[in-house]
């Protein structure tokens, strides 16, 4: 068993016997007064409760005393023993008193059941804890025991390691010893090898200087021919772009006297059509009666075209000044936006 089981285990007996003892009191103190009454002065019978109450005071110390000195493995010698066999006795005879007075058997039997279970119940709680005490004293040296135990192995691993320690420690340093001298070693081997490249690195130097003399000599003279070529390029350029720039201009002066010249003769053209429609408008003369509105707008946008007055417009058309006057300033306010 573990620790939790016998705790468990405790509490259950402290438990139950506590249950039994309470039990008891209550029924020895329900049972003892009537028989105490019964047997004591009309003055002091009010003192009948006290006798059982002082009896079951006596067995809970016995039952609580008892339980600590199992705990810690103690014994208190023959007066406890004695104690609780004769608050026991006394509990038994005051509770089967009052019936055996009487001859009654079975009322001796029947009070006789509490007194009994609690006093077996102390006999038994005392040796079940006696007995948990014992196991409990049993586990903790078993413990202390594992316990010594593993410390030992432990110790013995701790002096294991330790051994291994130092086995490491010298086959490290041996190692290191080694390494240091392998390492030495190298540091020669690379020391002549760096002066070796050093050496070999300062005649490539020398030669490759020489070689970028010689390549600086010729990046010279191409760089010089190249900025000739270059020179004479951009010469030929300038010269091609300024008889460009000559031909363009010449294009542009003839392209905008091209295009004056055709403005020229639209405007003529453009005039002659006015002349040509003012000549006949004014060749038809004023009709014999008034044009549909249609013939009458086109007649007079064309006047006003022309530049013929507002009256003439009207007489053309049939039409009132006032209507004319009126398309007049329609004709005038469509034509201003796209004059301005």
């Amino acid at each position: 068993m573990n620790d939790v089981q016998i705790r468990s285990s405790e509490r259950a007996l402290s438990v139950g016997t506590w249950l039994i003892v309470g039990g008891a009191m209550l029924y020895s103190v329900l049972t003892v007064t009537p028989l105490m009454a019964a047997h004591t002065a009309e003055e002091w019978r009010w003192t009948a409760p006290i006798l059982p109450l002082v009896v079951d005071a006596a067995v809970v110390i016995v039952v609580r005393l008892d339980s600590v000195l199992a705990r810690l493995s103690g014994h208190g010698g023959p007066w406890p023993v004695a104690l609780r066999w004769m608050t026991g006795a006394m509990t038994l005879a005051l509770n089967i008193g009052a019936s055996a007075l009487v001859g009654d058997l079975v009322g001796v039997a029947i009070h006789s059941v509490a007194p009994l279970l609690l006093i077996v119940t102390a006999e038994a709680g005392l040796a079940y804890r006696r007995a948990i005490t014992a196991a409990v004293h049993g586990l903790e040296e078993q413990a202390r025991a594992d316990r010594q135990a593993r410390e030992e192995a432990a110790q013995e691993r701790e002096d294991a390691r330790e051994r291994r320690a130092h086995e490491r420690r010298e086959h490290e340093a041996s190692v290191a010893r080694e390494q240091r001298e392998h390492e030495a070693r190298l540091i020669r081997e690379e020391a002549e090898r760096k002066e070796r490249v050093r050496r070999e690195e300062a005649e490539r130097a020398a030669a490759a200087a020489a070689a970028e003399r010689e390549a600086r000599e010729r990046r010279e003279q191409l760089r010089e021919q190249a900025q000739a070529e270059r020179e004479r390029a951009e010469r030929q350029a300038a010269q091609q772009r300024d008889l460009e720039a000559r031909q363009k201009a010449e294009q542009e002066r003839q392209a905008r006297a091209e295009q004056a010249e055709r403005e020229r003769l639209e405007r003529l053209r453009e005039q002659e059509r006015i002349e040509r429609e003012r000549a006949e408008l004014l060749a038809s003369g004023p009709p014999p009666e008034k044009l549909p509105e249609d013939r009458a707008r086109v007649i007079v946008q064309s006047a006003f075209t022309a530049g013929l007055a507002v009256r003439v417009a009207a007489e053309l058309t049939g039409w009132s000044v006032g209507w004319a006057s009126a398309r007049y300033q329609e004709l005038r306010d469509a034509t201003a936006p796209a004059l301005g």
